[in-house]
């Protein structure tokens, strides 16, 4: 199943591209594209039943155009959790040690953008991370590792967007803060349900310079906390949420840890894609 925020409405992928869920399910759900995560099982049941049946294959898709504008896929999570240097090729690249702990901050609801949406560049020196982010599909408190897939909805493609000036600003770092700019959160464009995949714990990510150069390239199985570990750790401290947000880490390749140092420019395109997911397209631009 793969659902995206086409003009602020939620629609499914279909045999036909994407179809409008609130007019295809004869208003059982509704057009909010937050709406699925409030009973994430009836909605992934419908779903299932819906593309299996002769109906589907009649609903005209919904059209997309320049002038589309796709919202993040999950445009109002209640937490947003990110977990730095958990790839140990960006922990070695950052000359740190592998942390015994996930190193776990925040990043702000207002950062959230969409596919193919401008990201207006700070003063400073903006950095990339691509990154693959699990949502939460229902309420979970003190998970184990055996159960903790059975949690997750589904999973986005994100850009975890740094400016690295603020972010190491002061005794203590403001790692929330540096990273959480308008835009500084592009998801998307499409949530994918975990049954979509083979290997959810394996896929290959990356991002690059439309036109340049590829800055990062790795595979999700590199992570030093998986993502089983990483909810049974942060749902013994906090109950995590439907439509609750992990931001699971980047590998090497940022630009702060290059010789010579490269960051964002205006008229960059960041394109970020993960394997069996999809690709991210977001142009930088003057403030």
């Amino acid at each position: 199943m793969r659902l995206a925020n086409i003009n602020q409405r939620l629609v499914i992928k279909g045999p036909q591209g994407y179809l409008d869920v609130a007019e295809a399910s004869q208003g059982r759900f509704g057009p909010d594209p937050q709406s699925p995560l409030a009973d994430w099982a009836a909605f992934s049941s419908w779903t299932a039943e819906f593309l299996a049946s002769p109906e589907a294959a009649k609903t005209p898709g919904v059209s997309t155009d320049a002038a589309t504008v796709w919202g993040p896929p999950v445009p109002r999570p209640a937490q947003i959790f990110a977990v730095g240097l958990n790839y140990r090729d960006h922990i070695a690249e950052s000359k740190l040690e592998v942390p015994a702990e996930p190193a776990v901050f925040t990043k702000f609801r207002t950062s959230l953008t969409g596919h193919e949406t401008a990201v207006a560049l700070p003063d400073g020196l903006v950095d990339w991370e691509a990154e693959l982010v699990a949502v939460i599909g229902r309420h979970c408190h003190r998970a184990t590792r055996e159960n903790a897939w059975s949690y997750v909805a589904g999973l986005t493609v994100g850009q975890d967007l740094s400016e690295r000036r603020l972010q190491l600003t002061g005794p203590a770092p403001q790692f929330s803060l540096g990273k959480s700019y308008p835009g500084f959160a592009p998801l998307g464009p499409e949530l994918v349900s975990t049954d979509e995949f083979t290997d959810p714990g394996d896929l290959e990510l990356g991002c690059k310079l439309e036109g340049g150069e590829v800055l990062q390239k790795s595979r999700t199985s590199e992570m030093v906390f998986d993502i089983p570990e990483l909810i049974t750790r942060l749902s013994a401290v906090c109950p995590l949420l439907p439509g609750d947000l992990i931001f699971t880490g980047t590998p090497a390749g940022v630009g702060g840890a290059r010789t010579p140092q490269k960051f964002l420019a205006p008229g960059d395109v960041l394109v970020t894609w993960i394997e069996g997911i999809g690709t991210l397209r977001n142009p930088m631009v003057a403030p």
